[in-house]
């Protein structure tokens, strides 16, 4: 980042983190493929099956994983191949969910941005839910989700791009996962199987799961940015709190306030100035936020996740997304907190 900005805008990306940094620099000197025979391949692939292994226990997950190049890959497995009936998604997904399975039946959400499962219906039908949003951070009671797709036969993925690395996995049978949000590298993500078998297998690498050459140095990173401890998470509710009450005594609008929220992921509405004149000056003075998430931030149309909220329009046009990350610190939040107080004091009078 140029010296003196604030990087407020995590839940699209954050820095890599040092050791996986290191561990991605150590896996391209070795830079031999996992497939190959010889000696140096198979030392690849142990390599490989080590941090598959260290993956599975840092997340405290039991069941197989398939490296993907991220969530969106991930979710596009679940949705194309599961061996399943009907696919449900909920109207608060991220794009990635719609573009996968654009014939997916919409599960409406309640104001608080909680999925009704009711309308989910036929034989064996795939149910997938975001556990914290992208743009509004509100967590999905994904247990009780569970035990209502389980009544109903079914089976449960759960995107889990922004929760990975921060709070503990959600039981599901299917989760994604995605590097870039917890300090490992783009480009590298996971999809976790309860059983493989749940998916139609194509051939090629990964278990007969994702043809092409496994990404290594990609794989080392994300194993390592991992076992980095999530202790911060503390840190980031306590500095949320301070940005939220400063949000609020300045005349702002806390989106999701009453529900369950990610600590590291904040939607505000400042009533009377579009969000995408916020942007352009949060920008200008030096602080990096979004209006949502990154895959849509530069379209001028009002976001769909506060449409399915019931959220009027003109309110959903003046709110944008602040999102922290492991390095988030007092600086920033209280930097940031100086420039929106001082934009929401040159107002127009309503």
């Amino acid at each position: 980042m140029p010296q003196g900005r604030l990087y407020l805008d995590h839940a699209a990306t954050t820095p890599l983190l040092p050791a996986a940094r290191e561990a991605m620099a150590d896996a391209l000197a070795k830079w031999h493929n996992p497939s190959s025979p010889h000696a140096e391949g198979r030392a690849a692939k142990a390599k490989l099956q080590d941090a598959r292994n260290r993956i599975a226990a840092s997340l405290g997950w039991t069941g197989k994983i398939v490296f993907t190049s991220g969530a969106s890959e991930a979710l596009a497995i679940a949705l194309q191949r599961a061996k399943c009936g009907p696919r449900y998604i909920s109207a608060v997904e991220h794009d990635a969910a719609g573009r996968a399975a654009p014939d997916a039946a919409i599960l409406p959400v309640s104001p608080g941005g909680v999925a009704d499962l009711a309308s989910v219906a036929g034989e064996c039908p795939l149910v997938a839910v975001q556990y914290a949003n992208n743009e509004t951070g509100i967590l999905q009671p994904l247990d009780r989700h569970l035990q209502s797709v389980r009544e109903k036969g079914g089976l449960l993925l759960a995107d889990c791009a922004q929760t990975a690395g921060k709070l503990p996995l959600p039981e599901a049978d299917m989760i994604a996962i995605s590097a870039h949000k917890f300090g490992g590298p783009p480009g590298i993500g996971a999809l976790l199987l309860r059983d493989l078998a749940m998916v139609e297998a194509i051939g090629g690498q990964e278990q007969g799961y994702r043809p092409g050459t496994e990404n290594l140095p990609g794989i080392m990173g994300m194993a390592a940015a991992l076992e980095i401890t999530n202790e911060w998470m503390e840190r980031a509710q306590a500095l949320r709190a301070r940005l939220e009450a400063a949000i609020k005594a300045a005349g702002g609008e806390i989106v999701g306030e009453q529900g369950a929220r990610i600590a590291t992921i904040g939607a505000y509405r400042m009533p009377g100035v579009p969000s995408n004149a916020q942007l352009i000056e949060f920008d200008m003075a030096g602080a990096a936020v979004s209006a949502g998430s990154a895959c849509s931030s530069g379209s001028l149309r009002p976001s769909r996740i506060l449409a399915a909220m019931g959220w009027p329009e003109a309110a959903a046009r003046e709110v944008v997304r602040v999102s922290f990350g492991p390095s988030t610190g007092e600086e920033e939040v209280e930097g940031f907190v100086r420039l929106w107080v001082q934009m929401a004091e040159r107002r127009p009078a309503a």
